[in-house]
């Protein structure tokens, strides 16, 4: 099932499972643990904007999140978005992924009553090598536009930076 986030109830399980990423991963840059507090704060940060931020349950637990948020702030860029997707680690390669971006997406094509619909683009900025995040990204029409070389410092090592783009 994919539903919309409940800050209250599911920030508490988004950052567990965001915690592992933030520990033994690339995937994300951050280094800290986010608290559920945090995870509660940028939940409501996003749907504020009217954007999307959704859950898939797997046996009436969550095993995955998706969002969209401003590629960046500035008023021009604002029918780009960049969107996010983490599972469990227990689930990934099972389908669960291109269920919940595929959704995500639909949202996103369907957009109104946001400073940002239309959505005209949607950005996904990929740590390399990640090749089952590319896999999933080109499934879903994703293009690669460009990389950027050590761009970020972690695990201790160099990563490169990938971004990919889909036109709405």
């Amino acid at each position: 099932m994919i539903r919309e986030a409940v800050p209250a109830t599911d920030a508490a399980r988004i950052a567990q499972i965001y915690g592992h990423y933030v520990a033994h991963d690339t995937a994300t840059f951050e280094i800290e643990p986010v608290s559920a507090d945090e995870m509660w704060a940028r939940i409501e940060g996003v749907q504020e904007r009217g954007l999307p931020w959704t859950v898939v349950e797997l046996g009436g637990e969550i095993v995955g999140y998706a969002y969209a948020a401003p590629f960046r702030d500035r008023i021009a860029y604002r029918h780009t978005l960049e969107a996010t997707v983490y599972l469990d680690a227990g689930v990934r390669r099972g389908g669960l992924g291109t269920a919940i971006y595929s959704d995500l997406l639909d949202r996103l094509r369907g957009l109104e009553g946001s400073v940002h619909a239309p959505v005209r683009s949607v950005m996904a900025v990929i740590a390399l090598p990640h090749e089952g995040s590319v896999a999933l990204h080109e499934r879903l029409g994703f293009r690669h536009v460009g990389t950027v070389v050590d761009a970020g410092f972690k695990l201790d090592r160099w990563i490169d930076v990938g971004y990919w783009q889909l036109a709405l």
